[in-house]
């Protein structure tokens, strides 16, 4: 099989992050308990349902198509700011694809760091602020890295993935300053984020996935 992304990858790529979250639910939740409401890990879940469902619905089967879908759908999900930021990374990725063509690594980087770009005209949170960010800009910058590199695709994800769930871990360093978990700052310090551990856990869907299908 060629190295690239094209219509059926993408969606097992998506699809294995659903099952990520889904199975990790409950643990994302325990982790919103400490500075949020505690039901981060069922408004994920409801979330990766949409986009499941955006999947099954999407009549063109195409990249720009079901990342346009996805992103509109997730923007419906109630719960605090997990749906119009997660919706805004996807709808970004499917402004960035050019053609129907499947993406090679380097046009792979293009879509993450387009979903990133729309992101961060959204958000103002940094890497250090104890949210997804700490995650996704060293997951997107792994990528971009292994891109240039020359490497494989599967190779990149893997990179990323990795990137991702360090900057999860990192997330116990500091204290909160977005949402809810802000009220208690200094007190946030030694536990995980858990926007950042959702992003941790995507990415390693779309790892598990991709060296499937490759």
């Amino acid at each position: 099989m060629s190295d690239t992304v094209g219509y059926k990858e993408l969606v097992a790529m998506l699809r294995a992050a659903v099952e990520q979250v889904k199975a990790n639910q409950a643990m994302l939740s325990q982790l919103d308990s400490v500075g949020g409401d505690g039901d981060h890990g069922t408004t994920m879940a409801r979330a990766m349902g949409f986009v499941d469902k955006a999947i099954t619905a999407c009549k063109k089967k195409d990249l720009k198509s079901v990342l346009n879908d996805i992103g509109w759908a997730i923007m419906g999900v109630d719960g605090g700011a997990t749906g119009p930021l997660l919706g805004t990374f996807f709808l970004g990725m499917s402004d960035a694809v050019a053609d129907k063509k499947p993406v090679d690594v380097e046009g792979l980087a293009r879509l993450f760091e387009a979903g990133l770009a729309a992101l961060q005209k959204t958000s103002k949170a940094q890497v250090g602020d104890k949210t997804m960010m700490d995650a996704l800009v060293p997951a997107v910058a792994a990528l971009r890295g292994a891109a240039d590199a020359g490497q494989t695709v599967a190779a990149a994800l893997a990179a990323a993935a990795a990137a991702a769930e360090q900057g999860a871990l990192s997330t116990k360093n500091f204290p909160a300053k977005f949402g809810r978990a802000k009220n208690i700052g200094e007190r946030t310090i030694g536990h995980q984020d858990p926007g950042a551990t959702s992003v941790s856990l995507m990415f390693r869907g779309f790892e598990a996935a991709v060296h499937s299908v490759h």
